[in-house]
């Protein structure tokens, strides 16, 4: 009882911390996770987050152990900015928090944080930002030109946040997410592929997974192959399947979030297009390749997501189409998965 109340006193007087990230996408979220972290220990507490309901933050974090609450905002344009602004200060508000930091450059969080009497508005300060925060240790409009990676690195540096790990790291509890997915727990080994991608130019062709595959089991690499793929995209997976005639794919287009972790996670190793997914399966810690040859691999140098480029690749520029994707040969990535493994 002593022990409790000792815990109850001390948690009173520790500062209460809101980190706000607007981005959608799952895999942006994912490469904020170390800075999150940093903001946390800096401040030697728990934090709570808001972000967009698009990422779904709450079925993949709710097991790292320094986040608390998390909070979900549409952050929309148009008529419902100020919907929107107003459900922020509501919850700054309730909230009461001592700290407000934004991970991007969007004025709303920043308005919503001052209209609700928020002491320390911290955020990169690029634009109109500035003028609503409380400390003026900002980034230049060149450092906004850097990946997001880097942007965040210079935003704890500008504000004095040591950050001991840069490698996104994702702790779940596997046994919750086994339930309705039960036809995923199949026996033997097990690879997963990423075949989609929210941009079409940077996903592989079928008949190159195709090929990959029938390389990968003839060296026994695997029994399964889990085929990773939002239901938008299913016909991706279902042209793999149909195309190769083969019994060892499992479709996962059908799946929610948890089933694709669990398939992930049940993997000796995760191959796929820049997505995600592909984020995901690093930060989860299983072996991961990605295929790239459309944009750059100088973005991934803070993952520890093995690129497989084209011999002909060049680093950091972009080609927005996919047929750039044919020249990465399957026989290439074939050879670089072996001499990594």
């Amino acid at each position: 009882m002593i022990m409790v109340l000792q815990f109850l006193t001390l948690k009173k007087f520790m500062n209460k911390i809101c980190i706000v990230y607007t981005h959608h996408k799952l895999g942006d979220l994912i490469w904020q996770l170390p800075y999150i972290q940093a903001i946390s220990t800096h401040h030697n507490t728990e934090v709570d987050l808001i972000l967009r309901k698009k990422t779904q933050a709450k079925k993949i974090l709710n097991d790292m152990p320094h986040i608390n609450e998390i909070y979900y905002n549409d952050f929309r344009k148009g008529l419902n900015y100020w919907v929107d602004v107003f459900k922020l200060v509501k919850i700054f508000y309730i909230g009461k928090y001592d700290y407000v930091y934004i991970l991007d450059k969007v004025n709303k969080p920043a308005i919503a944080a001052k209209l609700a009497g928020i002491k320390n508005i911290i955020g990169p300060g690029i634009g109109n930002q500035k003028k609503w925060l409380t400390v003026d240790n900002f980034l230049s409009d060149k450092d906004w030109k850097m990946n997001y990676s880097e942007q965040s690195q210079k935003f704890l540096k500008i504000n004095f946040i040591d950050l001991k790990e840069k490698f996104p790291k994702l702790e779940v509890n596997i046994e919750r997410f086994k339930e309705g997915n039960e036809d995923l727990l199949v026996k033997g080994k097990k690879i997963a592929f990423g075949v989609d991608s929210f941009e079409d130019f940077k996903m592989w062709y079928e008949e190159d997974f195709i090929k990959l595959a029938n390389y990968l089991y003839e060296k026994k690499l695997f029994d399964f192959v889990y085929l990773i793929c939002g239901p938008e995209k299913s016909h991706i997976s279902k042209k793999i399947i149909d195309n190769s005639k083969k019994s060892y794919f499992i479709d996962c287009s059908n799946k929610d979030l948890s089933g694709v972790i669990l398939a992930i996670k049940n993997s000796d190793f995760f191959v796929g297009n820049n997505s995600g997914p592909l984020n995901l399966a690093a930060a989860l810690g299983v072996k991961t390749f990605g295929l790239i040859a459309t944009d750059p691999i100088s973005e991934l140098k803070f993952s520890k997501i093995k690129p497989i480029t084209p011999e002909s690749y060049i680093d950091n520029i972009w080609i927005r189409d996919r047929k750039g994707m044919k020249e990465l040969k399957p026989d290439r990535v074939f050879e670089e998965i072996v001499k990594f493994l």
